[in-house]
């Protein structure tokens, strides 16, 4: 008899998965023969590109703090920029991700998480590479991992970059593009507009604090009013606060060799 139920409701769950997977697939492929009858942030658009930039920024803070409390075992700030809650490799990550495999819907599970495990790790490879080539720090150095490239990625964050990209395609973006669409046309214009100017403020005060973080450490006075602003606000204790972990490539060694004794 238990046999018989599990069977039963198996089959079920099968069937609402299935369902599921169709009306997921609806978002990759529905279309509007009146553009006046499209929701806002319909299809691939800029405006969608952006939503899922400022929630996957926002969501990888909320997920590096619960890492670092069930992780590490202990509360941390972590966040990508001077002010606001986000960590834009995140929102980086998620427009990349969704920009691939955006046409890989219809693909089998394997060709999905191959993917994302490539797009994945490049994708963090490059956000190293440049932040080091730009600022002169690194955020993360995994050079004491197997199977690492340059420290910068390694083979076991690419297999998190595989889950999470086949869990975006499958169910995270369709879910997150439904919410979004869902937003008033005229009020979603105005508030893309406005968060779109604060993330691209916040963009640019944080390269300048972290640019004048380096400089204060070198002596040398800033040359503009912004960079005064941020000597003023964006001290070097609050920027250890929410960079714990920025450095160098040196200071990033140093701490492998004390911890290696």
């Amino acid at each position: 008899m238990k046999s018989i139920e599990f069977k039963k409701r198996f089959a079920a769950l099968k069937e609402r998965h299935k369902l599921l997977m169709e009306r997921n697939n609806e978002v990759y492929e529905k279309k509007y023969d009146n553009k006046e009858d499209a929701p806002f942030a319909h299809g691939l658009c800029l405006s969608k590109l952006f939503w899922l930039f400022f929630i996957g920024s926002f969501f990888g803070t909320v997920l590096e703090t619960f890492y670092t409390i069930i992780i590490d075992g202990h509360f941390e700030i972590r966040v990508g920029m001077v002010f606001g809650p986000f960590i834009p490799v995140y929102g980086g990550g998620a427009v990349a991700i969704t920009l691939c495999l955006y046409k890989l819907h219809r693909m089998n599970n394997i060709i999905v998480f191959i993917a994302s495990a490539i797009i994945g790790a490049a994708f963090e490879f490059f956000c190293s590479y440049f932040q080091e080539m730009i600022l002169g720090t690194i955020s993360w150095d995994y050079s004491d991992t197997p199977f690492n490239i340059d420290g910068r990625t390694n083979l076991a964050y690419a297999v998190v970059w595989g889950i999470l990209g086949l869990l975006w395609l499958r169910y995270i973006y369709p879910f997150l593009s439904r919410q979004i669409e869902k937003i008033p046309k005229k009020p979603g214009k105005i508030l893309t507009i406005v968060l779109c100017i604060i993330m691209i403020i916040g963009g640019v005060l944080t390269n300048v604090a972290i640019d004048r973080k380096n400089k204060r450490a070198e002596n040398i006075p800033p040359k503009t009013v912004i960079g005064q602003f941020c000597d003023a606000v964006f001290t070097d204790d609050y920027m250890k606060l929410i960079f714990p972990h920025m450095g160098t490539k040196e200071t990033f060694a140093e701490e492998r060799m004390q911890k290696s004794k």
